[in-house]
């Protein structure tokens, strides 16, 4: 099969291209990449789209998805999750172990991989747990994890509160050529917390999770990593403190990566006031000063990755009491237009916002991924940055309808999204002709 992307503005951070380019995908890889001028005539039967007015860039990477699959199809399942991706413009993403049937053995990588490659849309990478059954007591066997197809470690949703455990967690990580994913909470400064520690939460009588609860154990888990010469990445960074503990790891060359998620850059704890539970979260939403530190952090290169934390929830764990409300939103199909608000506020430019959902989190990950050089598998996102509509959940893909911006006018979205040359996913047939 030939394709050929035409008259699209390309934007390729690890190519540093940034111009009106064709790209021409064959076999399912990237064959060409011309000026509009210097295009060889292609032959019949390829097909073209049209891409005047849009961007083309690697295909998303996602690094922080929950398909809820295997043990709660009723709030995801892998092909819908994955079809959100794809309509989010993400081509590859990281599924994380928390599921009811915990990814902690080899029998259910392989479960994971197989149910991908019946009715999966985008690629799906398993993250293994780092502790069985995520109860932070005893290591998973992190070789066989590596062995049947994951590509990190994380107890993602808890924290290995353990230091002991943690730093042999790194050591047998680092032994397999594996990150580890750190969900950084400590669950004695957090407990039974609902919201940030502010003004709000203290207005609103919420239970509070200090901003400290996570700092210190980013600065553990920095030094447990500095010290082992392992791989971590911060799952989820939301406060100033641990931005600048992550400055401080990355001036002294620690292998060190992050990810922040795009409700942290957009929202505050003030959207506490409307008790909605859509706005639990955690960690929860900080204040204006830490969600402006994020994007700082963003702009000037400290943050590796923007990651959605895509977690569904049906009905029945989020339409209740506040403090009785599980934590979490989607995000997978809402990221894109909220990075690009930040865009139009001129607060990072569009060529480092597709660096945070591409080269970022493949380098962090040591992912063949986000790029379109010659010989790269054709994971393609093509967006319309200035589609403007409305986020009804009749839109949405996923099967979950968790999040605030639910009826909320929202501006860009993903139009093709492609994947090793094929259309994963698409809403506008008319851009597409042979």
């Amino acid at each position: 099969m030939r394709v050929l992307i035409k008259d699209g503005y390309l934007i390729d951070p690890s190519q540093k291209i940034e111009q009106k380019k064709n790209v021409l995908i064959e076999n399912g890889k990237v064959t060409g990449i011309y000026a509009p001028a210097n295009t060889p005539k292609m032959s019949k039967g390829t097909t073209v789209i049209d891409c005047k007015g849009l961007i083309v860039t690697p295909g998303f990477i996602d690094l922080h998805t929950h398909l809820r699959e295997p043990g709660e199809e009723h709030k995801e399942t892998i092909r819908t999750g994955t079809l959100a991706a794809a309509a989010g413009g993400f081509t590859t993403i990281l599924c994380m172990p928390n599921t009811k049937v915990v990814n902690d053995n080899q029998a259910v990588t392989e479960f994971i991989l197989s149910k991908t490659r019946k009715e999966g849309r985008v690629r799906v990478f398993p993250v293994g747990a780092i502790t069985k059954g995520l109860e932070g007591k005893n290591l998973a066997e992190i070789g066989e994890l590596k062995k049947s197809g994951c590509i990190a470690i994380s107890d993602d949703g808890r924290p290995v509160m353990s230091s002991d455990l943690m730093r042999r967690a790194l050591e047998y990580a680092s032994m397999f050529e594996l990150p580890v994913i750190s969900h950084c909470e400590d669950l004695e400064l957090s407990k039974d917390g609902d919201a940030n520690e502010g003004f709000p939460s203290t207005e609103l009588g919420l239970r509070p999770i200090p901003s400290a609860a996570e700092q210190v154990m980013v600065a553990r888990d920095v030094m447990l990593a500095g010290y082992t010469k392992a791989r971590l990445h911060v799952a989820h960074v939301s406060t100033e403190g641990s931005v600048e503990i992550i400055a401080w790891a990355k001036q002294k060359g620690l292998p060190i990566t992050c990810e922040v998620t795009p409700h942290h850059f957009t929202l505050t704890d003030e959207e506490l006031y409307s008790y909605d539970t859509n706005f639990k979260m955690n960690p929860p939403l900080r204040s204006a000063l830490e969600r402006d530190v994020l994007i700082e952090a963003m702009k000037n290169g400290l943050i590796d990755a923007i990651a959605t934390d895509h977690a569904p929830h049906d009905l029945v764990v989020k339409e209740v009491e506040f403090d009785k409300a599980s934590f979490g939103i989607i995000g997978l199909e809402t990221a894109l237009p909220l990075a690009l608000e930040l865009v139009r506020s001129r607060k990072i430019t569009l060529y480092r916002m597709v660096e945070l959902f591409t080269t970022g989190p493949a380098k962090a990950m040591s992912l063949p991924y986000g790029t379109l050089k010659i010989g790269a598998d054709a994971d393609v996102t093509i967006f319309d940055p200035d589609s403007e509509y409305v986020l009804s959940a009749s839109r949405i893909h996923s099967i979950s309808r968790n999040t605030p911006f639910i009826n909320k006018t929202l501006k860009g979205e993903a139009v093709t999204t492609i994947v090793a040359g094929r259309i994963a996913f698409t809403r506008r047939e008319e851009l597409f002709s042979k």
